[in-house]
Formats: structure tokens, C-alpha cells, sequence
């Protein structure tokens, strides 16, 4: 089809970009919407627990033949592991990016199950888990009892039977870590007590083991002279505090009986006391969610605050909910200021061509191109699989000033035949078109094949960048379909022949202004084209001015900090407190109480939680805790309340308050799935300090 065509058929250039921009808006409203391009690598933890175990018993005994035979698995990086002197024990599996986390989970459970003859038996009976998750949070939450009425143990219960079984169904959320301590049933022996009846705990436990189980008694009456078959029944399971203290713990022939009760104290209560938990001051459990390697984040995390305000509508009285964490709200403060950002570049080019062309209808046409080809851009990057992020948002916004160079040219080159005389802007567009379509197709072929290398980048980077250059290439080539068919359909019809003896006759502020900016221009075209003549006569100079340019250049390189992604302020972060090892857990919750203070006196933080026991860095331990604060709203701050600033004013603060503590505040990861922390990760402990953890961080296989 030549090109004349679309000229003398407007309506034919008019729906061809009318269906770019109905497709480009189908693609907006279904392509997905993410902070940044999906670049973590697939995740697989495996975890169990070993029961009063500390770290070092925990790595050899647990660690070790796990780390055995998961090592070679296939598509597999590197894994860390972890182990803490509580018993818990995990490992964290990193595959090559692009591997199925399906394949990788399986691939890791049936390398987990040739372990478990190496394993203790107290393990095997506890289970090992296998899950997929991403390392960094998602999404964190905490319920609180607003009149102190609920204690911990009650949240965690609820919590456990009402949220977290709902929030685990959500598509994509990989594991739902609450911090608290499920019921159970308590039994605090007495040894003053069973030494008199020469009892050990074995005793006891074997009690239990005989009269709290499932069992099947059987039936009767299935054959013979029978009228009727009965099925028998069995109490079961022990379920209250008066049947557990009936237990009977030793009989004798003239009918003396010692029962549970008679040596031991039973009540229902935590399964454990490592934990405790208050949020902004009152009792409370913090749930942290992980996702799933591929997932949309953005619609998991809706699809969870959906469900959060739903099912609190049913909490007890004095029960609420608060977000301490979401990776939404600095994904949607982000979008916001780079779509404002991309409205702002719009006005400034066209205003720019408006005072260079100085004719509306002139500035109409490439106006017109802008949006066309930034919404059909979409449409391609819904069908490639493309998320709506931060970079391809920033590519729209730099292509803004490429996609326009194709409808100046166009309308430059038809004003240029009606300078030459034609009277026809019909004609003017058709026999510029003949001249220039080449031009237009090499233009927009070497701008695409300067983005599409980037595509071809291996590893992180090349898949962080690939979407922003695809997005610059797709555009571009956009803005060339419409160049060659809707851009000189309106020349033909907006556009009208030159009269100079009108111009003449113009003196409206518009035409005075123009009038002044030609003559400006003009002064400035001299003294650059007297520079460059300068240059030209003087060679030496100029190659030296070049030399020295590079230098710099160099210097300037080496000199300024590098990084993935800038860091910015995402409105949460959090606070670690180490105490000395062996700290019992009441003497680090008074330490955590003074950082505490110092926190809710911050005007800058809204919500905070408190973590006794747990530490994003070292694990679970009685000396360890950790604060998760979030910040008010970007709009609601001022002047040195960012999160970089709160940090700094903190650590100030904290520093000498608590004697032998060690106080670290960090913000979260920038591209979530990397890792916990945002710019470093702790080092591995010499596996002789038994502090709570010993741990292997980057061992590459």
C-alpha cells in the first residue's frame, strides 16, 4: 500500500490509530503492576525444628545432611542456611532465574526425603517442611487488643484459626509467618514432689502416650446370633484441664491411685514463652507474608487487605488491626509522581514545539502522535508479558522527546513545501511524504537498534534493564506507524497555505512573542556558530578540551557510588536490638521498652510493633528483638522526616542507651526477593559463639 493512501484516506490513518490506542488501553487496564521488573531469583526454604536443641547440635545433627543432599540440585545457585538455640532450623535454596519454582520445590523435597534417615527421630516426628517463598516480606500486619482485654496467647489462637488458613488460600502467597505461640497444655511438673514417688519424666510422658491418644476399639455383634452390631466409641483425645489432672500415673492392688494432678501443676497456655509481641503498646501478634517466585504482588496484596477488612468485621470487641508493611504503598506514591512526571514532560514538549513551529496547528499534529504511541505502547508489553513498573514507566517518560522527532520532521518537511510556494496542503504532504518515508524508516530503525541490544544483557541486570529498553524500542516503532500515517493525514487537513502578506498584518501578543524568541534564537545561533568556527581553527584545543573531558569523565566514574537501584524512602523500616548472649527474654524486653519510647516519641512514625525473641537478621533467641515502624504518609511529614533522616535521629539516640546492646536500623530491600535488608547482609559467626544462631550466608555450590 503506498503511503499516499493513508493521506488521501484520513479515516484510514484516523482508525488506524484509534485501534492502537483501544488495544493500548486494553493492555493498561490487564497488564499487572509491580514496583520492578520480576529479577529475584526462585526461593525454596526448607525448615524444621529440633526440640531442645541448641545451634551448634542443631547444624551438625539437622543442618549438615540436608545441606548434603539438597548441594547440586538442579538449577541450583547457592543456599544459606541457619540454625538458632531454640532448635529451629532453615535453609534457603536460591535457583537460577527463570526456574520453575513447581519443579524447584519438588526437586528439593525429594533431595530433603533421601535425608531423613540422617536425621534425629525427634525431627523426623516433627516434619521437614518444604515451601517456595521469596525471602523478602511482602506484606506485614499485626492484630492488637486496643483495651489490653486479649492477651498474646488468645491473638495468636485467633489469629492461627480465623486469618491465616483465609490469607494462605490468597494466589500467590507462599508462607504466612505469625510471631506468637499456639495453645497447648501445660504440664509443670513438681520434682520435690515426684522424687517422693521415685518418678522420672519418662513416667509421665509414657502416661500421656497410653491415655491421650486416638484409638479404634472395634465393633462387636458382627457375627453370630446378633440383632444388632455396635460400633465402640473412644474418649479420644484429652481436650480440658480436669481431664489431663485425672490421669493416672500409678495404681495399686488395694485401690490407691496417683494421678497427674497429684504431681504436676497443669494449665492451658503458650506452646512457648520465646516470644512476645505488643503493637503501639498493647498486646498483639505481627504476621509477616511471603510470596510465591512469579507472582503478582500488587493483587496479592489487594487481594489480602480485601480480606483483612472483611474478616475484621467479625473480631471480638476491642480487637483491631494494623499494616506495618506493604510494598504497595511506595509502589503507588512512586507511580504517582512518575505519572505526574510524564503529564509534565507532555505540557513542557508542547510547549517547546509550540514555540518552534509557532503555530497551533502545527502542534496539534504532533501532540497527537505523543499518546498514541505511549498507549499503544502497552498493549505490546501486555502481550511480551511485560509488568507496568518504575522502569517502564521511566522509559515512557524519556521516549516522550523520541516519539515526537518523527511528526516534527513530517510537519517540517510539508511546511517546507508550502514555503516553497504550494497552495495545495494536500499535495505539500504527499510529495513530502515521497521524500522523507525513507528517512523516517532508517531514523526509527537505528533508534530501535539502540534499546534492543539491551535485551540481550545475561544476568540481574539484563533482566532488570530488558524492559526498559524493549519499552523505548516498541514506542519508537509506534511513533514511525503513526509518522507514516496519521501524522501527514492531518498535515493535509489542519495545515494551510503560507501567506507572508498576513504575517505581516499580526501583531497579537502570540505573534510579538514569537517575533522576540526568532530574534533571540537568531543572537544565539550566531555566538554558537562563532564558537564552533573557534573550534574548528583551533584544533589543538579542541582535542585537548576532549582528552581532558574523558579524564574527568573517568575520574567522576570511579568516584561515584554505584548500585542497582537508587535507594528511596519506602515509608517502613526496621530496628534490631542484640543483647549479650544468654540474655533471658524478661531483662530484653525492658531493654526493647526504652527503644520503644524513643520510637513513639518519633512525630514521624504512626505504627510500630515490638518483637521480643526474634531478630530479621540472627533468628529466634531470647536475646534478640526487633521493632517493625511505619512511617505517616509521605504528604503528612515535613522537612527532615524521611526515612534516611528518622533513621539517623534514632541511631543517634539509641547509642550508649542500653549497656552491651548493639542497636541497627535499616530500611527494607529496594527489589524485593533479594534479601531482608537494604544495602548489607550480616556476616557469618564463628559456629563456636552460641548466641543464638550459627549460620552459612553465601555458600555457592
Amino acid at each position: 500500500m503506498k503511503l499516499d493512501n493513508f493521506i488521501k484516506r484520513p479515516v484510514l490513518s484516523t482508525v488506524i490509530s484509534i485501534i492502537i490506542v483501544i488495544l493500548g488501553i486494553l493492555g493498561l487496564v490487564s497488564i499487572p503492576v509491580t514496583q520492578y521488573p520480576d529479577i529475584a531469583p526462585p526461593t525454596v526454604r526448607v525448615s524444621t525444628s529440633y526440640t531442645g536443641a541448641n545451634a551448634e547440635t542443631v547444624l551438625n545433627s539437622v543442618i549438615a545432611p540436608l545441606e548434603e543432599q539438597i548441594n547440586g540440585v538442579e538449577n541450583m545457585m547457592y543456599m544459606t542456611s541457619t540454625a538458632t538455640n531454640t532448635g529451629d532450623a532453615s535453609i534457603e535454596v536460591y535457583f537460577k532465574q527463570g526456574t520453575d519454582p513447581d519443579m524447584a520445590a519438588v526437586n528439593v523435597q525429594n533431595r530433603v526425603a533421601k535425608a531423613q534417615g540422617f536425621l534425629p527421630a525427634e525431627v523426623t516426628q516433627v516434619g521437614v517442611i518444604t515451601s517456595k517463598r521469596q525471602t523478602s516480606m511482602l506484606l506485614g500486619f499485626t492484630v492488637y487488643s486496643t483495651d489490653d482485654r486479649f492477651d498474646q496467647t488468645f491473638l495468636q489462637n485467633y489469629m492461627k484459626i480465623n486469618l491465616i488458613p483465609q490469607i494462605q488460600r490468597v494466589p500467590g502467597v507462599g508462607d504466612v509467618m505469625a510471631f506468637g505461640a499456639d495453645y497447648s497444655m501445660r504440664i509443670w511438673l513438681k520434682p520435690d514432689v515426684m522424687a517422693q514417688y521415685k518418678l522420672m519424666p519418662s513416667d509421665i510422658t509414657a502416661a500421656l502416650a497410653e491415655q491421650n491418644i486416638e484409638a479404634a476399639p472395634g465393633q462387636f455383634g458382627e457375627s453370630g446370633d446378633q440383632s444388632f452390631q455396635y460400633i465402640m466409641k473412644y474418649k479420644g483425645r484429652l481436650q480440658t484441664t480436669e481431664e489431663f489432672e485425672d490421669i493416672i500415673i500409678r495404681a495399686t492392688s488395694d485401690g490407691e491411685i496417683l494421678r497427674l494432678k497429684d504431681v504436676a501443676r497443669i494449665e492451658l497456655g503458650g506452646l512457648s514463652y520465646g516470644y512476645s509481641n505488643n503493637a503501639n503498646g498493647h498486646p498483639g501478634v505481627t504476621s509477616m507474608i511471603f510470596q510465591t517466585a512469579g507472582s503478582n504482588a500488587t493483587q496479592i496484596i489487594k487481594d489480602i487487605e480485601a480480606l483483612l477488612e472483611d474478616v475484621s468485621k467479625d473480631f471480638p470487641p476491642g480487637v483491631e488491626y494494623s499494616i506495618l508493611l506493604s510494598a504497595n504503598d511506595f509502589l503507588y506514591a512512586s507511580i504517582h509522581e512518575v505519572l505526574k512526571t510524564l503529564i509534565e514532560a507532555f505540557i513542557l514538549v508542547f510547549l517547546v514545539v509550540f514555540i518552534f513551529l509557532q503555530d497551533f496547528r502545527s502542534t496539534l499534529i504532533p501532540a497527537i502522535a505523543i499518546p498514541v504511541a505511549l498507549i499503544g505502547t502497552f498493549f505490546v508489553l501486555y502481550l511480551i508479558g511485560f509488568s507496568m513498573n518504575l522502569l517502564t514507566l521511566c522509559a515512557l517518560v524519556l521516549a516522550i522527546a523520541i516519539v515526537v522527532d518523527d511528526a516534527i520532521v513530517v510537519v517540517e518537511a510539508v511546511h517546507a513545501k508550502l514555503d516553497q510556494g504550494y497552495k495545495s496542503p494536500l499535495k505539500a504532504s504527499i510529495d513530502a511524504m515521497s521524500e522523507i518515508s525513507g528517512a523516517i524508516v532508517s531514523i526509527t530503525l537505528v533508534m530501535m537498534a539502540v534499546f534492543i541490544p539491551v535485551s540481550f544483557i545475561t544476568g540481574t541486570s539484563g533482566t532488570f534493564y530488558r524492559q526498559f529498553g524493549l519499552t523505548m524500542a516498541v514506542s519508537i516503532g509506534l511513533s514511525a506507524i503513526n509518522a507514516l500515517t496519521l501524522s501527514p493525514a492531518l498535515c493535509a487537513i489542519f495545515l494551510k497555505p503560507h501567506d507572508k502578506s498576513e504575517d505581516h498584518k499580526k501583531k497579537g501578543l502570540i505573534n510579538r512573542f514569537h517575533a522576540a524568541f526568532n530574534a533571540a534564537y537568531d543572537v544565539t545561533l550566531n555566538k554558537y556558530k562563532k564558537g564552533i568556527n573557534f573550534f574548528i581553527n583551533h584544533k589543538v584545543i579542541t582535542f585537548v578540551t576532549v582528552v581532558a573531558s574523558m579524564v574527568v569523565l573517568v575520574f567522576l566514574m570511579q568516584k561515584t557510588p554505584t548500585g542497582l537501584v537508587p535507594n528511596e524512602d519506602t515509608g517502613t523500616f526496621f530496628v534490631i536490638v542484640d543483647l549479650p548472649p544468654a540474655t533471658s527474654l524478661e531483662t530484653t524486653q525492658i531493654a526493647l521498652a526504652q527503644v520503644d519510647s524513643l520510637i513513639a516519641n518519633n512525630p514521624a512514625v504512626s505504627d510500630r510493633t515490638e518483637i521480643a525473641g526474634y531478630s530479621f537478621i540472627a533468628g529466634q533467641g531470647s536475646s534478640y528483638g526487633t521493632f517493625i515502624c511505619r512511617l505517616k504518609p509521605w504528604d503528612e511529614r515535613s522537612k527532615g522526616q524521611d526515612v534516611n533522616s528518622v533513621i539517623g535521629q534514632l541511631y543517634m539516640q539509641t547509642q550508649g542507651l542500653i549497656k552491651d546492646a548493639r542497636v541497627l536500623l535499616f530500611a527494607p530491600p529496594m527489589i524485593p526477593g533479594y534479601s531482608l535488608t537494604n544495602g548489607f547482609r550480616p556476616a557469618a559467626e564463628p559456629r563456636q559463639r552460641l548466641s543464638g544462631r550459627a549460620s552459612h550466608y553465601g555458600r555457592k555450590k
